[in-house]
């Protein structure tokens, strides 16, 4: 009979404590975050409440590095209703991003006339990743590790990942940009 009790509490114990490890984090976790920009410069997220964002880890060599102009369009299409593109250089995939955090920005601006705001060089895959893409990745519906440079996740305007896109998909395709404006919207 005690056992049997002992045994009910035992799971009852587990069930309450281990069963939210699965569950999302509250969506308020991500104001609570702070990364490193590209000059240094700590970036506390809370300045990001509101906003609607499309966060995109980025790399200066990539067959993709294109979409840095792409970036910079849909960027300043909605920058002044409350949209913000968030680049995250990462070295992660194929070494394509092997220049320093200085070097990253003045290719940026050279290059493409980037005015979005860069973060510093950091990984976004594996367990070193920077604590902002454990968070996408914990909290959107595809928890798979990202699989190369330029992947984007839109959040909205209550910091929670609504869509995340693959690497092929434009940034100023009318996928991602209907979708802005709606989530602008709310």
């Amino acid at each position: 009979m005690k056992h049997g009790i002992l045994l009910k509490l035992m799971i009852v114990f587990f069930w309450v404590n281990f069963s939210q490890c699965s569950q999302p984090v509250h969506s308020s976790e991500i104001y609570s975050l702070s990364t490193t920009g590209i000059k240094g410069e700590t970036i506390h997220f809370d300045s990001y409440k509101g906003k609607v964002l499309l966060i995109v880890n980025v790399a200066s060599q990539c067959g993709y590095t294109g979409q840095y102009k792409n970036l910079e369009a849909v960027y300043r299409k909605y920058k002044d209703k409350g949209f913000v593109v968030l680049g995250f250089p990462s070295n992660d995939f194929g070494e394509q991003e092997p220049g320093s955090d200085k070097e990253i920005v003045d290719f940026c601006k050279l290059n493409y006339g980037v005015s979005f705001p860069l973060m510093s060089k950091s990984h976004v895959r594996g367990a070193l990743k920077n604590p902002i893409y454990h968070y996408l990745l914990k909290n959107s519906s595809s928890k798979n590790e990202i699989k190369w440079n330029f992947e984007k996740f839109l959040v909205n305007k209550k910091g929670i990942p609504v869509e995340r896109f693959s690497s092929s998909i434009l940034p100023d395709s009318t996928e991602i940009e209907s979708m802005i404006e709606t989530l602008l919207k709310e």
